[in-house]
């Protein structure tokens, strides 16, 4: 993960280039020369608080399946004994 550095003027005159900068690392803005602020992504910065998403969060962004699906028919199995 690359990190870029912007100064606090570079980052007003060009707020997208910043933002494209997050997506791939951390973006370090700069205030005289000294770190003042990180911009990072959301995912990252929920990553980092351990906010990873549920699972039940993950499967409700699943798409609903049609309703005109045919159900799986059930399938019958039949057991032998081992001969040995």
């Amino acid at each position: 993960m690359s990190s870029r550095i912007f100064s606090s003027r570079e980052f007003t005159r060009d707020v997208a280039a910043a933002k494209a900068a997050a997506l791939t690392g951390p973006v370090l803005i700069t205030d005289r020369g000294q770190p003042a602020f990180v911009m990072l992504n959301i995912d990252e910065y929920r990553r980092l608080q351990g906010q990873a998403p549920s699972l039940f969060s993950l499967m409700q962004q699943l798409p609903e399946l049609p309703a005109d699906i045919a159900e799986i028919p059930r399938m019958e199995l039949e057991f032998r004994d081992v001969e040995l």
